[in-house]
């Protein structure tokens, strides 16, 4: 996947200021990856085993892992568990595709609040009580 799409797909756009950002899951960080990555990137890994260290149970910054994930599964299994891949898939094309223009505006708002208490907090640990709160309340209003 790394060198027959991410890598290709980076040299394509290039984007030589991009930071990379992975969590430390256990299969993101085999010394292989984290090799193949730091010479693809330099210093622009932050990852575990990185040039920039992942901290340990760091809250999810980005909108993705703190809202659309769990959201979109949510809704797909709120009925009925997909039996086959196509229907899988077609559900979470539809759910996507659902989100409304003023959810994503309260997932930006919380996605900037959150940037906001890193930046005041000067990147030490946060609370992770605090930041799934703000994410709980965004899935329902």
């Amino acid at each position: 996947m790394i060198y027959n799409f991410f890598i290709p797909e980076l040299n394509n756009h290039h984007v030589q200021e991009l930071w990379f950002q992975q969590d430390g899951t256990t299969c993101h960080t085999a010394r292989a990856t984290i090799d193949l990555l730091k010479d693809t990137l330099g210093d622009r890994l932050t990852s575990r085993f990185g040039p920039v260290n992942w901290t340990p149970r760091y809250c999810d910054l980005t909108p993705l892992d703190y809202f659309l994930w769990n959201y979109v599964k949510s809704m797909v299994y709120a009925d009925i568990k997909p039996q086959t891949l196509d229907y899988l898939e077609d559900n979470v094309r539809r759910v996507i595709a659902d989100i409304r223009l003023q959810m994503l505006e309260k997932v930006i708002e919380n996605w900037t609040s959150r940037l906001d208490y890193i930046r005041a907090s000067r990147g030490s640990h946060c609370q992770k009580s605090y930041l799934k709160c703000n994410a709980t309340r965004l899935s329902f209003e």
